[in-house]
C-alpha cells in the first residue's frame, strides 16, 4: 500500500474513531460558531432531549437561565475576540422539556473552517450537588442539636457563622426536631457563640423566634452581644417583644429553675 493509501486509511479510522470517543464521552462537547451550534456529541443532544441533528444551528444561549445569559454572552466574546479560554464554573441549564440541570462548564478557542469559534464542554453534576446540599443539610442538623436540660427545657446552643444557606437548613430542620420533644415548653435560644453579626443573623433571630411561638414553645433568647443589639435597633426592629436573657443560667433561674 503507498504511503498516499496509508494517510487516506489512517484519516479515516483517525476521523472515525476520534467521532466515536467524544460522542460516547459523559461530558458534553458544543461546538459554536456565532452562538449558532455547529457540532453537538451524543452525549449532549441526550442531555438537552433532542438529536445531534436537530439541535444544529441553535442558539447556544437557549439553554442557559436568563440570570446568566449575559455572563455566558461575555465568556463567548472573550473566547472569540481576545482569544481567552472560559475558567472552570458551575451555571444551570435547562433541557428542552425544561429540565434544569446543575453543570461545570468549560469553554476554549477553536478554529472552525478557517472561522473563530468556541468549544464549549460541560459536565452534569446535578447529582453530586444534591448530595452536597443533604450533606450540608445534616452537617448543619448534627450542628445546631436541640439539648433537653431539665423537664420540659431545652437549648439550643448556635455555634459558628450563619450565613443564608446555614440560616435556611435551620429554619427549615428545627420545627422536626423539635416534634421530637413534645414535652419541651421552654426552649433557650443561644446566640452567643455566633461569629457574624450582621443582617443575616437578625433576621434569623426573629424568624426562628416566631416558629417557635407558632408550634407552641416559649422560646427565650440569650447571648445577644451589644453589637447585635445595636444592629436590630439600626435595622428599626424591636426586641420589647421577645423575652431574652444575657446568659442561659440566668433564663433557667428566670424559669425558676434551681
Amino acid at each position: 500500500m503507498s504511503e498516499h493509501k496509508k494517510k487516506d486509511v489512517f484519516n479515516f479510522y483517525s476521523d472515525d474513531l476520534f467521532r466515536q470517543i467524544v460522542d460516547n464521552t459523559f461530558e458534553t462537547t458544543v461546538l459554536h460558531a456565532d452562538y449558532k451550534v455547529v457540532y453537538i456529541n451524543e452525549t449532549g443532544a441526550r442531555l438537552l432531549g433532542a438529536s445531534s441533528e436537530e439541535l444544529l444551528g441553535a442558539n447556544v444561549l437557549d439553554i442557559f437561565l436568563e440570570e446568566s445569559k449575559e455572563a455566558i454572552r461575555e465568556r463567548v466574546r472573550c473566547a472569540l475576540e481576545e482569544q481567552k479560554a472560559g475558567e472552570l464554573i458551575e451555571e444551570t441549564i435547562q433541557s428542552l422539556n425544561g429540565t434544569q440541570y446543575e453543570i461545570e462548564l468549560y469553554c476554549h478557542p477553536f478554529e472552525f473552517k478557517g472561522e473563530r469559534a468556541v468549544l464549549s464542554v460541560f459536565r452534569d453534576i446535578s447529582e453530586r450537588k444534591e448530595l452536597q446540599r443533604q450533606l450540608k443539610n445534616k452537617i448543619n442538623e448534627y450542628s445546631t442539636p436541640i439539648v433537653p436540660l431539665l423537664d420540659g427545657i431545652s437549648v439550643i446552643p448556635l455555634v459558628g457563622n450563619i450565613d443564608e444557606d446555614k440560616a435556611g437548613m435551620l429554619i427549615e430542620n428545627l420545627p422536626s426536631q423539635i416534634k421530637r420533644y413534645q414535652d419541651t415548653r421552654h426552649i433557650i435560644v443561644d446566640f452567643s457563640g455566633i461569629y457574624n453579626i450582621d443582617e443575616v443573623v437578625i433576621e434569623f433571630l426573629f424568624k426562628i423566634e416566631g416558629i417557635m411561638k407558632l408550634l407552641g414553645i416559649s422560646p427565650i433568647i440569650t447571648g445577644i452581644r451589644p453589637e447585635l443589639a445595636t444592629n436590630v435597633v439600626r435595622m428599626g426592629r424591636n426586641l420589647s417583644n421577645m423575652r431574652t436573657e444575657s446568659t442561659v443560667k440566668k433564663a433557667l433561674i428566670s424559669l425558676q429553675v434551681k
